[in-house]
């Protein structure tokens, strides 16, 4: 039987808790069918689990991966977004038939607009009349 340590994997996956659930996750997957990497040699799942990582026969990014979507309860497909149909321009047209280029629309911030308004005065004060 091999003698899988901690320290042969620990290089592979910096974190010993993330190896641990990496290592479990891949000994699952081989207990319900998963081909393996390697030669079992007499060994039990997780054993070769270990074995795998340390060989780098697995990817621990494949593990993490994996590991991640099958905990997720609802798995967002990613669908190409559709694309954005360009707006036909239209000319406008006067009552003469002919195209209306002339129109041009006042922009002004609201202090512009708040001085005009505290600038006006009410007709019921207006002395001019």
């Amino acid at each position: 039987m091999a003698r899988v340590t901690v320290e042969d994997c620990v290089d592979k996956v910096e974190n010993r808790f993330e190896l641990v659930l990496l290592a479990s996750h891949r000994a699952r997957m081989i207990s319900s069918g998963a081909s393996l990497t390697i030669d079992r040699d007499n060994d039990k799942n997780p054993v070769v689990a270990l074995r795998e990582i340390a060989d780098q026969t697995v990817q621990p990014d494949d593990l993490k991966e994996d590991l991640i979507h099958s905990l997720q309860k609802y798995v967002e497909v990613d669908e190409p977004e559709a694309e954005p149909v360009p707006m036909i321009a239209s000319p406008k047209t006067d009552a003469s038939g002919g195209a209306d280029d002339s129109i041009v629309f006042d922009r002004m911030s609201e202090e512009e607009l708040l001085r005009g308004l505290e600038s006006m005065v009410p007709p019921d004060k207006n002395e001019d009349f």
